[in-house]
C-alpha cells in the first residue's frame, strides 16, 4: 500500500511539474530541435549594413543619393534599380578606424553572427562589451575568434563555429545580455581599408538570473621559452565555466609535436592542477599524432577538430602549422573562484626522450562567467600579431 501511495505521489508530482514547466512562457533561448515548435513572445531582430540599428521596419532604407559614410556603398552597382535594391550590403573600415557593428539595448541575447571580412584577419580586432562596461569581455582578432588564426581558409564544421566557402565566418555561441550589447571591429592595418559584409541576429527577451556572459581572450607565445608551459588563460576571477579553446599551433622542429599535457588550475590550485590531461592530441579528442598511414588527417566535428593542416610547400611556406578547436559544450569546466589553463610544448628527441619545443602558439579561450571580469592583459601589438 505504501508503495502504491508513493507511486501515485510520484506520478502526480511529475505531472504537476511538467504542467508548471509548460505554463511558463518560453523566452526563446536555449534553442534546439526539441523546443523549436514552442511559441514565444521573444522578438527577433537583426543588424546588418542595411539596418544598423536592427529597428523594426527600418531595413533597406538608404537612398542612392545618400552621402553619409557607410551608407549607399553599392549605389553604383544599384544605379539602375534604386532604393531597396541592395544599396548598402557592406561597410568599409579604414586603416586605424574602429566601427561599431552593433549597439543593442537589452535584455536579450545574440544568437548568430555571420561575416566575411577582407584583408588581414589578424589585423581586425573584434570586441564585445556587455551592459555598459568600459573594458571588453571579448577581445580577439577576428580570424582567431572564428578558428582561422593562420589567415588562410579552412572548412570548419562545428556547433559553436562554422567557416564555409569562400570565407564565411559563423558563430553560434549564445551571448545573453541584460542592459546593453556593444560590438566593435577595429582595423589596425597601417594602410589597407577592409570591406565587411556582416549580419548579427539576436532576440529581445527575458534573460534568466543564472545566465552568465560570454568571454573570449586571445594570447600568443612566439616563440615559446625553453622548458616553459604555455599559458592559454590566466587571471580569471569569479564564478563561471570554461567552454573551449582554439589553438593556432606553429611548429619549429621536425617530428611529432603534440605530447604536451593541458592543465586546469582552479579555485586556489597552486603547483598542481585539479585536471591534468595526457597529451595535446588527446585533449583535442584525437589519438596517436592525428596520424593515419603516415599523414596528418584533418577532421571537423560538432565539438572538436583538427580542421587545418598547413604543410611546407617547398618555397616560402617552410613550417608546419595546425588549427585545432575543442568546445566543452557537453562537459564545461566549472570553477567557483578562479581559473588558469596551461599546455606543455613537447615533442620528441633522440633516445626516446621528450623535446621541450619553441613553438608559436596563439590561443583563443572561451568561457562564461558572472560580471565583473578581471582585466585582460594588453592585446599584442600589430607586429606581434602578424603571422610570420
Amino acid at each position: 500500500m505504501q508503495r502504491l501511495g508513493l507511486l501515485v505521489w510520484l506520478l502526480f508530482s511529475s505531472g504537476w511539474a511538467m504542467a508548471q514547466r509548460t505554463n511558463v512562457p518560453f523566452n526563446g533561448l536555449e534553442m534546439n530541435l526539441g523546443n523549436l515548435s514552442r511559441l514565444s513572445n521573444a522578438k527577433t531582430r537583426s543588424i546588418s549594413p542595411e539596418n544598423f540599428t536592427g529597428e523594426k521596419g527600418k531595413g533597406g532604407m538608404d537612398e542612392p543619393t545618400d552621402t553619409r559614410p557607410n551608407h549607399a556603398n553599392a549605389k553604383n552597382e544599384a544605379r539602375d534599380l534604386g532604393r531597396g535594391w541592395k544599396l548598402n550590403p557592406f561597410i568599409k573600415v579604414a586603416a586605424g578606424e574602429t566601427f561599431t557593428l552593433a549597439d543593442i539595448s537589452g535584455p536579450g541575447a545574440i544568437q548568430q553572427i555571420w561575416m566575411t571580412p577582407t584583408g588581414n584577419w589578424r589585423y581586425s580586432i573584434l570586441r564585445v562589451y556587455w551592459d555598459d562596461e568600459k573594458e571588453p569581455s571579448i577581445e580577439v582578432p577576428v580570424g582567431d575568434f572564428f578558428g582561422m588564426g593562420w589567415g588562410e581558409y579552412a572548412h570548419l564544421n562545428s556547433l559553436a563555429v562554422s567557416v564555409n566557402p569562400g570565407s564565411a565566418f559563423n558563430c553560434y555561441w549564445t551571448m545573453p545580455f541584460r542592459k546593453r550589447c556593444r560590438i566593435t571591429l577595429q582595423n589596425i592595418a597601417e594602410k589597407d581599408e577592409m570591406r565587411l559584409y556582416y549580419q548579427i541576429n539576436y532576440t529581445l527577451t527575458d534573460v534568466p538570473d543564472d545566465a552568465a556572459y560570454l568571454h573570449a581572450q586571445f594570447r600568443r607565445t612566439n616563440p615559446n621559452t625553453y622548458k616553459k608551459d604555455i599559458t592559454l588563460i590566466d587571471g580569471i576571477r569569479g564564478k563561471g565555466h570554461y567552454v573551449g579553446a582554439y589553438l593556432a599551433w606553429g611548429v619549429n622542429n621536425n617530428g611529432w609535436w603534440g605530447e604536451g599535457e593541458i592543465k586546469f588550475f582552479m579555485d586556489g590550485d597552486t603547483d598542481f592542477p585539479t585536471i591534468n590531461g595526457t597529451g595535446t592530441e588527446d585533449y583535442f579528442c584525437g589519438s596517436y599524432n592525428f596520424d593515419r598511414g603516415g599523414q596528418y588527417v584533418p577532421f571537423s566535428t560538432p565539438y572538436v577538430g583538427l580542421h587545418q593542416v598547413i604543410r611546407p610547400d617547398g618555397t616560402y611556406k617552410s613550417q608546419q602549422r595546425f588549427g585545432m578547436y575543442r568546445w566543452h559544450i557537453m562537459d564545461p569546466v566549472r570553477f567557483e573562484k578562479d581559473l588558469r589553463v596551461t599546455i606543455q610544448d613537447l615533442g620528441w628527441r633522440s633516445g626516446g626522450r621528450y623535446l621541450p619545443q619553441l613553438s608559436d602558439v596563439a590561443s583563443t579561450v572561451f568561457w562564461y562567467q558572472a560580471e565583473p571580469h578581471a582585466p585582460f592583459p594588453k592585446l599584442p601589438a600589430k607586429d606581434e600579431l602578424e603571422v610570420n
